[in-house]
């Protein structure tokens, strides 16, 4: 009887880490600079407006010479 209740948790076990690591999605974002925001960026809503006309998510400000990114789902 023991053996068959280490048999047993044993299987919930690996049933347990096998959906486990299958249901872990990690969400990436690419990301490329704007080809139409011109001038410094300093503001998060202007660049992702920008970014919206060139088919992106969304954008943000990012760097020393403020540079407008442009975000989405890969």
């Amino acid at each position: 009887m023991a053996g068959f209740t280490k048999l047993v948790a044993t299987i919930l076990l690996m049933l347990t880490l096998i959906f486990s690591t299958g249901m872990i999605a990690e969400a990436r974002t690419c990301e490329s600079q704007s080809r139409r925001f011109k001038g410094l960026c300093f503001s998060k809503s202007n660049c992702g407006s920008v970014c919206h006309t060139e088919g992106f998510s969304g954008g943000h400000c990012r760097g020393f010479r403020r540079r407008c990114f442009c975000t989405r789902h890969c």
